[in-house]
């Protein structure tokens, strides 16, 4: 059963057509245990009982057969439960060195497939990628192998195990498979001292929702056996099909899929137009992550931009030392780029798996919480695909409400959801919701069930195109800063900002929450808060209004009655720690107060949720480590 090499061979105790999934027999041994994954059962070494027959010939198209093997022969692997594996908002996510002890990936996939009703899998299809970080190699085969022990028919894996998550939802939705895995702890930092984590999506594309997540968790708390499937680790660096009996991996183009999907939502000859203007530069950071396998084909190759506008293009296994995170902080030399002298007109960043983005003009920063706002207003005239007009905006609670309005303007439903893109899917999938976003860089619509950083791009390149179509060359382009000058101008400004305490001690930050939510219990109407009169203050639920599934506790707010808020929440998408969480928005009508910098803005609130809180005394932490 190599999972990592050819002479690693554990026997089967049964040799069976795949197609058998129920047909198997706990192997005897009871010394069977994972080690650490670069040498993963490197301390078996069965003696072979059955011999299967192979052909080997070399990849020339996705088509081709690499290997064509008559038998599959899956086995029993002896485990006991881990604790710890907790699914959170976006799948489970821990340090390296912690999904590389003995059993933990595999105790977490077996136990996702104890979870799904087998006709789920049985015989299907799933798609398998990654953002290229650091284990993601070794996990990959270690996937494949538990997915084709538990029935599954085919796995199409990204070439090189590369493939961004919202290209897995593209693949998923286009290839009409039964899921998929997705490799990567998101925009959190890669390498062997820092994150792994992995997350699995429906047949729709979207993330896994709480039902089955809370099924996963609750089967690893029971689970004692692994199966698994003897077959030698899947050439990944060729594209081409592996067969084993029923069984196949279908290695293929991380891009192809997820490009064409792209040409049909967006007017590509438009942004063209834009991109090859001599008076226009535009700018894209990948951060040396997953989007860099992408940023080519698609600015460079279809749509002209030059090639040195891609910056950080190669992906790196630890995302060259960086924190592939698109912000202020941590995408700071491309801030540094378009806050210089004579900076480009268009910078853009996405993070570590693809879904997030960052948007900045020539010294002009965009929030996640007007992009998506002004993306929805100019949506059905700039880009072909909204071309009818939106179904309806939604956007996460800790998001500003620039995007309500822009729903009230143009008559549109409109839905708050909790943080958690499987919130927006449910709605998309019901036919209510076209464009939704986070404040946490995510940004999004119906055509996948993602939040898709390089779509959120192309939307922006796609408005600035629309606005300039008409200019001459020499002619003053419209630019970023204009565009969302002219926005708030329309619907009024919601200054925004987050203050981010990561890896804060879990207990200060717990005991933080509780305090809060005692607040919350006694507070009511009227009471003064400095300068603030309160209008309600609770602790967001949400009752979804497709399936009426209720989930609570889900961020302590207080909102005035000026509209102001303050939101605490702690997050779910780091590996260690609690990180805090604290989102101040206030709304501001007049005009002549829009290019105020917002930390000045907002630094009464801002004071007022650092005293109320008591941050400080609960976590210690004097200054944030990232504000937004």
């Amino acid at each position: 059963m190599a999972l990592n090499s050819a002479s690693l061979r554990p026997s089967p105790v049964l040799s069976r057509k795949f197609k058998n999934s129920s047909n198997y027999v706990s192997n005897p041994i009871k010394s069977l245990s994972f080690l650490n994954p670069i040498t993963l059962f490197s301390n078996l070494s069965f003696k072979q009982i059955s011999q299967s027959s192979s052909l080997s010939i070399k990849a020339s198209s996705p088509s081709t057969t690499i290997t064509d093997t008559q038998e599959l022969k899956i086995f029993s692997v002896p485990t006991k439960p881990i604790e710890g594996q907790k699914t959170g908002t976006s799948g489970l996510r821990k340090k390296v060195k912690v999904f590389m002890q003995e059993y933990y990936l595999g105790n977490w996939i077996q136990a996702l497939f104890n979870s799904l009703p087998p006709e789920d899998y049985n015989d299907g299809v799933l798609v398998l990628g990654g953002d290229g970080r650091y284990f993601n190699r070794e996990a990959a085969q270690i996937i494949i192998k538990i997915a084709a022990g538990n029935g599954v028919g085919k796995i199409l894996v990204g070439k090189d195990g590369i493939m961004s998550t919202p290209a897995v939802s593209a693949v998923i939705r286009k290839r009409k498979a039964n899921g998929g895995f997705i490799m990567s702890a998101s925009h959190n930092p890669g390498g062997p001292e820092y994150d792994w984590g992995i997350k699995f999506n429906y047949s729709s594309g979207q993330p896994a929702p709480e039902s089955i997540t809370d099924k996963i968790y609750g089967n690893t708390l029971s689970i004692s056996e692994i199966k698994m499937a003897d077959i030698p680790d899947v050439d990944l660096s060729k594209l081409g099909v592996t067969n084993y009996g029923t069984f196949s991996v279908d290695v293929v183009d991380s891009v192809g899929d997820y490009l064409e999907l792209m040409e049909n939502v967006f007017d590509f000859s438009l942004i063209r137009s834009l991109l090859s203007r001599p008076d226009f530069r535009f700018i894209f950071d990948a951060m040396h992550a997953v989007t860099g396998a992408y940023a080519k084909p698609i600015f460079v190759d279809k749509l002209g931009a030059n090639p040195d506008s891609i910056t950080n293009g190669v992906p790196l296994e630890d995302f060259g030392h960086g924190h592939p995170d698109p912000n202020l902080t941590y995408a700071k030399d491309l801030v540094n780029i378009m806050f210089g002298e004579n900076g480009p007109d268009v910078g853009a960043a996405s993070d570590g798996d693809g879904d997030r983005n960052m948007i900045l003009g020539r010294g002009f920063f965009v929030t996640p919480s007007d992009s998506v706002a002004i993306i929805a207003a100019n949506a059905q005239e700039a880009i072909p695909y909204f071309k009818t007009g939106p179904k309806g905006l939604a956007r996460s609670m800790p998001t500003s409400g620039a995007l309500d309005r822009v729903a009230e303007k143009l008559n549109l439903p409109f839905y708050e959801v909790p943080t958690g893109w499987k919130f927006f899917g449910n709605l998309m999938d019901a036919g209510k919701l076209s464009i939704c976003g986070e404040e946490s860089f995510g940004t999004g619509s119906d055509h996948i069930r993602e939040k898709d950083g390089i779509w959120a791009v192309l939307a922006w390149l796609s408005i600035i195109a629309f606005r300039n179509k008409d200019k001459k060359p020499g002619e003053k382009l419209i630019s970023i800063s204009d565009v969302v000058n002219a926005h708030w101008a329309t619907y009024g400004r919601n200054f925004f900002s987050r203050y981010d305490y990561e890896e804060c001690e879990s207990e200060g930050a717990n005991k933080m929450i509780e305090y809060l939510r005692d607040v919350v219990s006694k507070s009511k109407a009227g009471d003064k808060y400095g300068n603030y009169a309160l209008q309600f203050a609770d602790d967001f639920n949400y009752t979804d209004p497709v399936d009426g599934s209720v989930v609570s506790k889900q961020g302590i707010r207080f909102v005035f009655t000026d509209g102001s808020r303050i939101i605490f929440r702690l997050s779910g998408t780091g590996s260690a720690g609690a990180t805090v969480r604290i989102y101040i928005e206030q709304f501001e009508p007049e005009v002549s107060k829009h290019n105020m910098d917002a930390q000045t803005a907002l630094k009464p609130l801002i004071d007022l949720a650092l005293s109320t809180s008591k941050l400080k005394e609960f976590t210690g932490r004097e200054e944030p480590t990232v504000i937004t």
